[in-house]
């Protein structure tokens, strides 16, 4: 065990204190400031262009587009949950969904479905069909549009934060 005495002449407890305090708010801020790692992440939405076009279809609605800047969207905000490893629709600076939206260009309704795990594209939807919500966001008959994305956790390859970000 490694001790630390005050027998200095030049090391006064005010001076201790003050060093104990500088160092702990360094580890503090050090802590703060590391990026955690993010894995590969891919913009999806033409692979999910038929599930969601029968989701849609089946339901008499017309198909959704897949659309660039949607897409853009939803890589932003998988990649925010990828870095933080938890799912949110805000991010740490502040953002919540309306405010993302609108700092993509994203004008009009919109929505945005996400999720956590280790699954395909088919099992995602599945899971999304069975939740109120999320059923209810793609088969909102004002959605056209839409963008799919998702970012893999840096330290687990196999887990993959999604989200699906739908518009006019």
């Amino acid at each position: 065990m490694t001790s630390l005495t005050t027998d200095s002449p030049n090391l006064d407890k005010r001076t201790l204190l003050k060093a104990i305090g500088l160092a702990a708010l360094a580890g503090i801020a050090a802590c703060t400031s590391v990026p955690l790692p993010t894995g590969k992440g891919a913009g999806v939405s033409s692979s999910a262009t038929g599930t969601l076009s029968t989701i849609r279809t089946s339901a008499g609605l017309p198909a959704l587009v897949p659309d660039a800047q949607l897409e853009h969207a939803a890589l932003q905000q998988a990649g925010y949950m990828a870095s933080r490893a938890r799912m949110s629709h805000t991010t740490g600076w502040g953002k919540d969904f309306a405010s993302r939206m609108k700092g993509n260009g994203v004008r009009g309704a919109a929505g945005e479905n996400i999720a956590e795990g280790r699954f395909d594209l088919q099992k995602l939807f599945d899971i999304w069909m069975h939740s109120d919500g999320h059923r209810r966001n793609m088969l909102d008959p004002d959605f056209s549009r839409f963008g799919l994305a998702y970012v893999r956790d840096g330290r687990d390859p196999s887990l993959r934060y999604w989200s699906l970000v739908l518009g006019r």
